[in-house]
This record gives structure tokens, C-alpha cells and sequence, in this order.
């Protein structure tokens, strides 16, 4: 059963980008995915978009398929729990780990907040502005 709607039938939700980071040295990063969850609606999702060329401008080494792999788990984590006991309790612990700070190449951002009546849309919509590479 889903909460109530607020005003509107707007709901809050929270959201992460993925940011790869091929020199953690460096700390430099380029948004390749984005992870978004609406506990009233019970909504968790991520997608990604990962572009060779912005990630080769900062580290023309990187491993593109690394990168890859690492952001294609986070949306598979968001579809399927898997793991520990603890990582499966619900949609709520998934999006906590999934978003816990980490040294990996490709890690989480901080959390920010907002309210939508579609999810799904927004995660589009959030995705376009802040992840796929300009027009």
C-alpha cells in the first residue's frame, strides 16, 4: 500500500548520480548514471550513460568496459537484491548502500531530494540534464 499523495499527487523522492572516476588520485569525474527512489511509490531505478569520449578527455586510459560493468551493477542491484540477507530488506537499505560513499571507479554522489508524481519520468528527465552528454 502506497502512502499518501501530497499536494498534487507529487511524492518525495531522492537521488544519486554514478559518476565514474578513473583516478581516484585525481578525483576527477565525469555523471554516467543516475539512481532514483520514491518510497511511497516503491520506486527504485537507475540507468546509465556511459560516453568513451567525455570519460577518455580526463583519463585517456580508462577502462571503458570497467566502468561499464560497474555502473550496469548498480541498475541490476536496483532490479534484483542480491547479496546479504541485509542488502535484501528492502528498497529503502538498497538505495543506503548502493549511495554509501565508496572508492571505486565508479562511485555515488550526495543525496538530493525533490517531489514527483511520475518517477519513472523523472529519472528520464534528471538523467537527460545532468548525465547524457550536451547536445
Amino acid at each position: 500500500m502506497s502512502a499518501p499523495a501530497a499536494a498534487g499527487g507529487r511524492h518525495a523522492f531522492v537521488y544519486a548520480t554514478l559518476r565514474a572516476v578513473p583516478r581516484v588520485d585525481r578525483g576527477e569525474f565525469v555523471n554516467v548514471g543516475l539512481i532514483l527512489y520514491c518510497q511511497a511509490l516503491e520506486f527504485l531505478q537507475a540507468s546509465v550513460v556511459v560516453d568513451p569520449v567525455r570519460l577518455r578527455a580526463i583519463a585517456p586510459d580508462v577502462d571503458i568496459d570497467a566502468v561499464r560493468t560497474s555502473a550496469d551493477a548498480v541498475v541490476l542491484a536496483c532490479r534484483n537484491p542480491v547479496g546479504l540477507a541485509r542488502e535484501n530488506e528492502g528498497q529503502a537499505v538498497r538505495f543506503g548502500m548502493l549511495t554509501a560513499p565508496r572508492s571505486t571507479v565508479v562511485q555515488p554522489s550526495p543525496v538530493h531530494a525533490g517531489m514527483t508524481a511520475h518517477p519513472g519520468r523523472t529519472l528520464a528527465q534528471l538523467l537527460e540534464r545532468l548525465v547524457a552528454p550536451p547536445a
